[in-house]
């Protein structure tokens, strides 16, 4: 090859990598769109929403929640399967996505490859709640009177499948009681039912439940994990209530479609790495019972293809049947 050819095809080469880097680096140059599929006012919108507002505070770009809801978290989750892989529409699971192999006999995306897992954002425990003017005062009391009535007891949830559902049918087994399921639309409206009386019972997240029992709408008689939240210090762990098998955690994570790039997906990580380092959003997470997260990619892929198996054999002793 002549020597001037060579020279101006390596110069060429070059070029076009730092065009490459420079795009990458570039990163967000529009704004984001975070799909949350559920409706608003449940915990993975809050999660979503407080990531969406320090990110746009680092790249100076917005970030902005868009709510897509139905179908136990799979409309608004199949949207960003199928959406560009550019790092400009983005998905907030959580541990409902864990569950939806044990309640759809087949999903529109492939859920072990399609998508990218990009980092988690919380961890929180579930606190079991009951409207302020419930006769149960302490989870003991509850248990009684279901074990000696079962079915007169009900409990509301986010919708069949979902983390609100399974926690509860989690609870069931371990305490050896029955309750009628009452699905909703959402954890937001699972609230609202159990706040009105309409429910007796709600199993939820902490950032969804801490407001309201703060608030004096409900009461809670406990919650998971192996030490008291300093939000809620006079609410029992379920161990110091009596239920030691009862251990439950809820994550939310951020998820992009398919064939995103490695560096873009590293890139989205490392943003909301820092975001969650900041001290203003840990103490807004501690509030609300939540530890920030921040996995690696790899180890958030792995992590989600553990909760699936789990929360498989969840479904299973609880009755539910794929559709």
């Amino acid at each position: 090859m002549n020597k001037n050819l060579k020279t101006i095809f390596i110069a060429a080469g070059l070029g076009l990598a730092q065009l490459t880097a420079g795009a990458q680096t570039a990163w967000p140059e529009k704004p984001v769109r975070i799909i949350v599929p559920y409706a608003p006012g449940g915990t993975t919108d809050y999660a979503a929403r407080q990531i969406a507002q320090k990110l746009t505070e680092q790249t100076k770009q917005s970030f902005y929640v868009e709510n897509k809801a139905g179908a136990s978290g799979t409309i608004g989750t199949d949207l960003v399967a199928k959406a560009a892989p550019d790092g400009y529409t983005l998905l907030t699971n959580d541990t409902t996505y864990a569950m939806l192999p044990s309640l759809f006999n087949k999903l529109p995306w492939d859920h072990a490859n399609g998508l990218a897992p990009v980092t988690t954002i919380a961890l929180t425990p579930v606190v079991l709640v009951v409207g302020v003017n419930s006769p149960y005062k302490t989870l003991a009391e509850l248990l009684a009177f279901a074990q000696k009535n079962p079915g007169k007891l009900n409990f509301g949830s986010g919708g069949p499948g979902s983390s609100t559902h399974l926690s509860a049918e989690l609870l069931k087994k371990e305490g050896k009681f029955f309750m009628t399921h009452i699905p909703y639309k959402g954890a937001g409206e699972a609230m609202l039912a159990v706040v009105s009386g309409q429910v007796d019972v709600l199993v939820t997240a902490s950032p969804t439940a801490i407001p309201q029992v703060k608030g004096g709408k409900l009461r809670a008689l406990a919650v998971t994990g192996d030490k008291r939240l300093s939000s809620l210090p006079d609410v029992p762990t379920f161990k110091e209530a009596g239920l030691r098998g009862y251990t439950v955690t809820n994550w939310f994570g951020l998820v992009a479609p398919k064939g995103t790039a490695p560096e873009l997906v590293d890139k989205l990580q490392a943003e909301v790495k820092k975001a969650l380092a900041d001290p203003a959003l840990r103490e807004r997470l501690a509030q609300q019972g939540a530890q920030p997260g921040g996995m690696a990619p790899a180890d958030f892929a792995g992590f989600i293809k553990q909760e699936t198996l789990i929360w498989g054999t969840v479904a299973k002793l609880a009755g539910v049947k794929p559709e």
